[in-house]
Parts: structure tokens; sequence; C-alpha cells
């Protein structure tokens, strides 16, 4: 295997590990779920903030690539939010955004973090001819969508009658565009 293939399949071992235990996952347990040694993985990205770092970038940039690929018309708001609704599939890909977004202190994720909510505002107004309310709602929704991945929502229907019924409002939206 190649460096630049050993290089990726670390990322996503990342990508899958602060998914699910945030910064404070190891190295080490990015070394075992890609199959090398920590010292590998050190030598290849440096520190865990360099690696998490990586992973949230890629990340962040495969949603804004997803988001500014749908050409500008009068369908691109619809289109925006189905190819948003198309990076759902990778449930690690949105909880690991989630885990940058609440990493502020570090200030080059925060960074990303703001220019990945700039560039989506952006791209929707832009795309779309919508107005700012519009694309807010756009930005909003997608938080939404990725509060509601990171708590594990639709795993726990009927434990509260409130989360449900917003489960339902989004689980709605989805397949109102789904069908459209």
């Amino acid at each position: 295997m190649s460096g630049v293939q050993r290089r990726e399949e670390i990322l996503l071992a990342a990508r899958a590990v602060f998914a699910e235990r945030g910064y404070a996952a190891s190295t080490d347990e990015v070394a075992r779920a890609a199959g090398v040694s920590q010292p590998y993985v050190v030598r290849m990205f440096g520190t865990k903030r360099e690696l998490f770092l990586e992973a949230y970038k890629v990340a962040s940039a495969q949603i804004v690539a997803a988001l500014a690929a749908v050409p500008a018309g009068p369908d691109a708001a619809r289109r925006m939010g189905d190819a948003y609704i198309g990076l759902l599939e990778d449930r690690d890909l949105l909880r690991l955004v989630m885990h940058g977004f609440t990493a502020g202190a570090d200030e080059q994720v925060g960074r990303v973090a703001r220019h990945t909510l700039g560039e989506a505002f952006r791209l929707f107004l832009e795309r779309s001819g919508a107005d700012d309310q519009a694309a807010r709602t756009f930005v909003a929704q997608g938080m939404l969508i990725n509060v509601l991945l990171a708590v594990d929502a639709l795993a726990h229907r009927g434990e509260d009658a409130g989360l449900d019924a917003l489960v339902k409002c989004v689980q709605d939206d989805i397949d109102g565009r789904a069908s459209a």
C-alpha cells in the first residue's frame, strides 16, 4: 500500500474513532482502528491535535464540496438539501463535524468550523438566489439534523414525546425531499 493510501486509511479510521469518542480518543485508538502502530500514526500526522484537525478539514471540505457541486438555478435550494441529506449516509462524517463545532477552544479547528458554516450559508444564497432568512433556515436545519444524529435520536424513539415530535418533523422534511 502506498503512503498516500495508508494516509487515507488512517484518516478514515480517525474519522470513525473521533466521531465516536470525540477529541478524547487517542492516537492509539486510531492506530488500532487503522491496523497500524501508534508510532506510525504519530510519524505521519504528528500530534493527536494535528490528526484531529486533518480529519476535520477533510470532513468539512467534503460537506462544502457536496454543496458547491450543485449548480445555480431555480431548483438549487432543493438540490442542496438533497446533497446534504446524501451526506447523512456517512454518520461518522457528520458526528465528527459536530465534535469540531464543540472544540472551539482550538483556534484552527474553530476556524474550519466557522468557514464550513459560512460557506454553507454563502453557497445556499449564491446557488438558490434565496434571501438570508432561507439560507439561515437551511443551515439551521442541517445543524438540527446533525444534533439529532449526534444524540442518536432515532434509536431512542419513545423515550421523550417532545423529541419524538421533533424527529418526526425532520423525518417528514427528509421524506418530502426524497419523494419530490
